[in-house]
């Protein structure tokens, strides 16, 4: 059976660590950003990006945070289930998958909660489909704020049926935007960097020219909540004796 330790020397001795020391943890995305976050906390997990579409219709949820989440889901258990079919003696202990989407509102919610009663559903704004849709996006932004919301579920084995357990939270980020003179926006468009990112920017690149000020988990506007992450996982732990076990 293949050795597996994804938890790199600098990682902190805490409870949740320990739990996954040696075990087979594996993150459903390609995504570099999200890799490097964990990489710095002291995850490396085996990286297996999900084959499922991304194509769930934005009407079909009632609240615009049920939205990442049923992606992030969707992802882990497609990962989870394949590697399990691929290779029965050495299924995961644990998928992680994350999905993040911008608001182009504040609905000023906890997360964990739906919008409040009489809240406008605003618009999710996923990665551009254009350049032209990029600056779109940027010139609606511009001056104003938005809401990063990231979903993220986690799959592991369990010995009742199905024969695994999923578990989910979102995290929620205000970010708010300078007032950028028009020839600013359409430079950040030519430069592509936003087509890859939802709602078109980068903070951690050029975008960050456009944002003034940012409430909440940084990372998470980078794709990836690591301080909910961690101590969510340190809180299963404490719960849960056999959780990773």
């Amino acid at each position: 059976m293949p050795h597996h330790n994804p938890v790199l020397d600098h990682a902190l001795r805490t409870p949740a660590f320990v739990k996954l020391a040696g075990k087979r943890v594996v993150l459903a995305s390609n995504s570099p950003r999200r890799r490097e976050i964990l990489r710095v906390l002291g995850l490396e997990p085996e990286v297996v990006p999900s084959t499922f579409a991304e194509d769930l219709r934005h009407a079909e949820f009632e609240s615009p945070y049920e939205y990442p989440v049923a992606t992030a889901t969707h992802k882990a258990v497609e990962v989870y289930e394949r590697l399990v079919k691929e290779d029965p003696e050495d299924p995961p202990d644990l998928v992680i998958a994350a999905d993040t989407v911008v608001l182009s509102s504040v609905t000023m919610s906890a997360p964990g909660s739906a919008l409040p009663n009489g809240e406008p559903m605003p618009e999710i704004l996923e990665k551009p489909a254009s350049q032209a849709d990029n600056l779109r996006m940027l010139l609606d932004l511009n001056g104003h704020k938005c809401e990063v919301v990231t979903g993220v579920t986690i799959v592991y084995p369990i010995l009742i049926a199905p024969g695994y357990a999923i578990k989910s939270i979102d995290e929620r980020s205000v970010v708010h935007f300078a007032d950028s003179p028009i020839h600013l926006l359409e430079a950040y468009a030519d430069s592509k960097e936003g087509l890859d990112r939802a709602g078109g920017f980068a903070v951690q690149g050029l975008g960050g020219l456009l944002v003034s000020k940012i409430e909440g988990d940084y990372n998470n506007v980078v794709g990836f909540p690591a301080t909910s992450f961690f101590r969510w996982l340190e809180e299963l732990v404490d719960e849960d004796e056999e959780f990773l076990d």
